[in-house]
């Protein structure tokens, strides 16, 4: 499973693990990570952040360019990838052979996923079918990789289908509330849905789930990804 070198690399406290978690997942939304936009995610204040970034930056597990942006370096990039795969191989198994909710498996997950060896974490992944996303249906770094023709719900136009990918990784920890929200409303991976009517003012849309009427707003119609 790895040298006890790779090991180490791969377990940074739990701390750093949050902060790469954080940067990992804003980077693969295409966000740019600044120091007050991690602030806000781990609800700390940004002279902590500055400080957790000073040392992340001497441990060589990010760099700040010159437009005071984020972002990680290889290693930390390996680290964060770890510790997401980690996170996504626990909800799969809290999901599939636990039988929880996806919202319950995710705060879950967030919880086990640092007491996790390298064995346990795949051996659960094979036992588990070699799954390659986890159950919003984002990938499982090391497995899988992002879709290139995804776009967000919020990109489609009046009469177009598609089918749901994935939810925004942002959302599962930003607002867990949207969890629960589009789970009530059936917008889960593999839901075939059309897009209706666009109200720019209102800044909402209307669309068919499986031939249901939703309507949801623009804000989070841009948390869900999907394929057309």
């Amino acid at each position: 499973m790895g040298t006890p070198a790779a090991e180490e690399e791969r377990a940074p406290s739990e701390v750093v693990s949050r902060y790469l978690e954080a940067i990992y997942y804003m980077e693969a939304e295409g966000e740019v990570v600044r120091s007050a936009r991690l602030a806000d995610w781990l609800g700390v204040s940004r002279p902590t952040v500055t400080v957790a970034l000073r040392r992340m930056a001497r441990d060589g597990m990010v760099r700040i360019n010159a437009r005071k942006e984020i972002e990680l370096t290889e290693r930390g990039r390996r680290a964060g990838a770890a510790i997401v795969r980690r996170h996504r191989i626990m909800e799969r198994w809290l999901t599939d052979a636990l039988g929880l909710d996806w919202v319950i498996a995710d705060e879950e997950a967030a919880r086990l996923e640092h007491a996790v060896s390298d064995l346990v974490e795949h051996r659960l992944w094979e036992v588990l079918g070699r799954p390659l996303s986890c159950p919003h249906g984002n990938p499982i770094p090391g497995y899988a990789e992002m879709r290139r023709d995804e776009v967000r719900l919020s990109d489609l136009g009046e009469g177009e289908h598609a089918v749901v990918s994935r939810i925004s990784e942002v959302a599962e920890r930003e607002a867990p509330a949207m969890l629960r929200y589009l789970l009530d409303r059936g917008l889960v991976p593999g839901r075939r849905i059309r897009m209706g009517e666009i109200d720019p003012l209102a800044r909402t849309l209307r669309l068919e789930v499986d031939g249901r009427e939703q309507t949801l707003g623009e804000e989070t119609a841009q948390k869900v990804w999907v394929v057309r």
